[in-house]
C-alpha cells in the first residue's frame, strides 16, 4: 500500500498525519501553515499520496484534543524505523494518563534502566508521534519542562491545554524513586 497523509486544522495550527499500512508514521506539532506542517513529512513517509480517509477518525480526534477534550490515541503506530530502546520508552510514555506528567526519571526506571534518564530525553527528542506518544507529558524530576523538540512554548501550551501543570497526583511520579513495574 503506497503511504498516505493528510493535513487537519486544529485550534493550534494544520497537523500534518503520514502513515502506511503498518500504522500511524508521522504526525506533526501545530503549525502556522499546511506547507510548515508537512515540511518534516517526506523524512519519515516518502512519496505519501494526500488520502484523508486513510487516518479514520484521527484528524476528528485530533481537532477535538486541541480543543481541550480528554481524547484516547490507541492508534497503532508504524515503528519499523524505531529502535528497540525508542519502542519501549514510547510505549511507556503512552501510559502516561491525560493531565498528569511524569519525569524523564520515572519512565528510565519504569523500562528498568533506571540510569538512562538522558537516553529517554533523547528518544523523547525523536518522537515522531507527538500527542499519540505524549511525549510533552514528560518533563524534569524537579517539575521544571525539560526539553521539547516543539518548543518549550508549545509544551508548556500542550500541559495547559490538558490542565497538566504538576499537582499532588502527578508530582509523585516525577523522582526516581518509583517502583518498576
Amino acid at each position: 500500500m503506497k503511504p498516505r497523509y493528510t493535513v487537519v486544522r486544529t485550534g493550534l495550527g494544520w497537523v500534518a498525519i503520514g502513515g502506511s499500512g503498518r500504522g500511524i508514521g508521522y504526525i506533526s506539532l501545530p503549525k502556522s501553515s499546511v506547507e510548515v506542517a508537512l515540511a518534516g513529512l517526506d523524512c519519515y513517509i516518502p512519496e505519501a499520496i494526500e488520502d484523508a480517509s486513510a487516518f479514520g477518525d484521527l484528524p476528528m480526534r485530533l481537532q477535538r484534543y486541541f480543543a481541550g477534550e480528554m481524547i484516547e490515541f490507541p492508534d497503532e503506530l508504524d515503528l519499523e524505523e524505531a529502535t528497540a530502546f525508542e519502542r519501549v520508552v514510547w510505549e511507556e510514555t503512552r501510559h502516561i494518563p491525560y493531565g498528569e506528567v511524569r519525569s524523564y526519571a520515572w519512565v528510565a526506571n519504569r523500562i528498568g534502566k533506571p540510569l538512562a534518564c538522558r537516553a529517554v530525553g533523547g528518544a523523547m527528542a525523536r518522537n515522531r508521534f507527538p500527542i499519540v506518544v505524549p511525549c510533552h507529558r514528560v518533563v524534569a524530576s524537579d517539575g521544571s519542562p525539560g526539553g521539547f523538540s516543539g518548543g518549550l512554548d508549545m509544551k508548556k501550551s500542550l500541559l495547559e491545554l490538558e490542565d497538566g501543570r504538576i499537582s499532588k497526583s502527578s508530582s509523585r511520579f516525577l523522582h526516581k524513586s518509583s517502583p518498576a513495574r
